[in-house]
C-alpha cells in the first residue's frame, strides 16, 4: 500500500469512527429524554459506522499479515486511537442507556 493510500484509509477510518462517536453520544442525550426507539436507532447507526471503520482497519491488518509491511505514522496511530476511543463510547453508550431506561 503506498503513502498516499495509507493516508486515505487513516482519514476513512478516522471519518467513520467520529460519526460513530457522535451517533453514540447523541443516542445518550435522546435516551436521558426517554426516546428509547431513537436511542436504539442511533446506537445501530454508531454500529454500522464502526463496522465501516473496522472494514477498513481489517484491510489494513490484512496487507500486514501477507507481508505488506508499512511505515507507521502519526495519522495512522491518531486514526486507531481515534477508533478504539469510538468503540468504547458506543459500548458505554448502550450500558448508559439501559440504566436510563430503567428509570
Amino acid at each position: 500500500m503506498d503513502q498516499s493510500k495509507m493516508t486515505e484509509t487513516a482519514f476513512q477510518i478516522i471519518l467513520y469512527a467520529g460519526n460513530g462517536k457522535s451517533n453514540a453520544m447523541e443516542a445518550i442525550q435522546v435516551a436521558k429524554e426517554g426516546k428509547f426507539e431513537e436511542a436504539d436507532k442511533l446506537i445501530q447507526a454508531a454500529g454500522n459506522e464502526l463496522t465501516n471503520a473496522h472494514h477498513y482497519q481489517t484491510a489494513l491488518l490484512q496487507d500486514e499479515a501477507k507481508g505488506d509491511k508499512q511505515e507507521i505514522n502519526l495519522l495512522l496511530v491518531h486514526s486507531q486511537d481515534h477508533l478504539m476511543n469510538a468503540m468504547t463510547t458506543r459500548d458505554l453508550a448502550v450500558e448508559i442507556i439501559e440504566l436510563y431506561r430503567m428509570k
